[in-house]
């Protein structure tokens, strides 16, 4: 049952990010054409301004999505209606935070943004975007149990018809108006109204979150909740500011253009990131129903499958960035908008290295361990502010990355080995680090070697090459690891299950 819920949920989500790239693609390349590129870094820096403000969420929907697990197992309504209308209370809070906090910045922005030479109102942007932002809060507490109980492919099919509507009225109004405003307007009515069909749907299939008789969560419960809210909310203040420092460290010292820029790269990899974590966020919840049994080697086995996977698909869209990107840019917005090569390689590491922490983070998430290494995202944060910085000195907009994965190393020496290979597998530190090392050996010969042979192949027509850049990729990075991992346990498993859902036989 696990499994028919993790494919029906990845499939959903597949196809949903899918269509984000595409539409989000067609939607930006129109951004740029009827708008100045300066737009472009506005609207990239306000929204990662507002994503920080977002850290007023602080983690309670993970806290209250890993509470609702043993309740929902149990059949519990009563608890599982607490825990809804506790979330449902917390949410419209934190809504008031957002948009106090929000609009106290407004006097500010003439200094974040720095010197522009387009006429536009900041403040009716930036309150824009904040509305944005606030407007996806709205209802939002009613996603959390479709999470819990695997259901989340519904939100996804709803989200199909939110992308295709929203960005078919806004790729409308920049060409027949190019304003920006209206561009701004028509997504914050679109996510009320996905949201608003989101609740009916929740209220329809569980109806007894209409009740508006529920007990008080007990004493214990609620102490629960805030002590993991407490850790959570460290971690996410820390994660976001490392998120969103980029765009403001960049606007800062190299100014509003290279923003633009790096924009058009951040599109590209978000776009791809997104459509892997929310692929492996599907196995978030049947994760967290199989922790509650405490079975070690079980959780260890389920574990090495998830992340082989994890580790195959992260080297692959790793290694198309990196040989494709460049000329993609060229055909999409022009030559003009290049980055070099390093910055390049140096984006795709991050990436890379993002991917790869998705298995550790889901089981983490899944587990509710947030408690115990709360205080590394402080050090995360420290680094990366201070390294990003010095490093921007030396090597340029390429510092600015190196920078935020040198933070990250924290993670992957303490917290990763300790509290999810040691505390949730039993097992020892020294395996974890040749895993590891395994993976960036890897990345190295394999990214190298399929580097080299896309070298070989160049064409003048762009397109053409970037064709042939895609059709080496596939082959020379999936043969190799083919050839490596093809009489594991782990390749064996995923073969048969491709081989079950191709043959239709039924999947348990």
């Amino acid at each position: 049952m696990r499994t028919k819920s993790s494919i029906k949920n990845a499939i959903a989500t597949l196809i949903v990010q899918i269509l984000n790239v595409v539409i989000g693609m067609v939607s930006t390349t129109l951004f740029i054409r009827f708008l100045n590129i300066e737009y472009r870094g506005i609207n990239g820096l306000f929204y990662n301004i507002v994503s920080m403000l977002s850290i007023t969420e602080l983690g309670f929907g993970n806290a209250i999505i890993v509470n609702l697990y043993e309740p929902l197992h149990n059949r519990d309504i009563e608890e599982v209606k607490s825990l809804m209308h506790f979330y449902k209370k917390i949410y419209n809070i934190i809504i008031l935070i957002i948009l106090t906090m929000g609009l106290l910045l407004i006097p500010f922005l003439d200094i974040i943004v720095g010197p522009i030479t387009i006429e536009v109102n900041l403040k009716l942007v930036y309150i824009l975007i904040l509305f944005s932002s606030i407007s996806s809060y709205f209802l939002a507490y009613k996603r959390s149990i479709l999470y819990a109980t695997q259901k989340d492919y519904i939100l996804k099919i709803i989200s199909i018809l939110y992308i295709i509507i929203c960005n078919f009225f806004q790729i409308i109004s920049l060409y027949l108006t190019q304003n920006y405003y209206l561009y701004l307007i028509i997504r914050i009515i679109c996510q009320i109204i996905e949201n608003i069909v989101i609740s009916i749907i929740v209220d329809k299939r569980y109806e007894y979150l209409k009740d508006k008789k529920y007990t008080k969560l007990s004493n214990k419960t609620e102490k629960n909740i805030w002590k993991k809210v407490k850790a959570l909310s460290i971690q996410k203040i820390c994660n976001s500011v490392v998120t969103n420092s980029d765009n403001i460290i960049m606007s800062s010292f190299l100014g509003i253009v290279s923003v633009g820029i790096y924009t058009n790269y951040y599109t590209i990899i978000n776009n791809v990131k997104s459509l892997i974590y929310e692929s492996m966020s599907s196995t978030i919840a049947p994760i967290g129903d199989m922790l509650i049994e405490k079975n070690f080697d079980k959780n260890y086995n389920v574990y090495k499958k998830i992340k082989f996977l994890n580790f195959w698909i992260a080297l692959f869209s790793a290694i198309c960035l990196l040989v494709i990107t460049q000329d993609f840019i060229c055909i999409w917005i022009g030559k003009k908008y290049l980055l070099s090569e390093f910055t390049l390689l140096i984006l795709v590491i991050n990436f890379y290295q993002k991917i790869i922490q998705r298995t550790y983070r889901n089981f983490k998430d899944a587990a509710g361990i947030w408690e115990k290494d709360k205080y590394i995202p402080i050090l995360e944060l420290i680094i990366n502010i201070i390294a990003s910085i010095i490093l921007l000195k030396i090597f340029g907009l390429a510092g600015i990355f190196m920078g935020t994965i040198i933070s990250s190393l924290p993670y992957w020496f303490y917290s990763y080995p300790i509290f999810i290979y040691k505390g949730l597998f039993k097992r020892s530190y020294w395996k974890y680090i040749l895993e590891m090392l395994e993976y960036i050996i890897l990345f190295v010969f394999i990214g190298g070697v399929t580097y080299f042979v896309a070298s070989l192949f160049v064409v003048k027509n762009l397109l053409l090459q970037v064709f042939v850049d895609l059709i080496v990729c596939i082959i020379i990075p999936n043969i190799l690891l083919l050839l490596i991992y093809r009489k594991t346990d782990e390749f064996r498993y995923f073969f048969n299950l491709m081989k079950n859902i191709f043959f239709k036989r039924k999947i348990y």
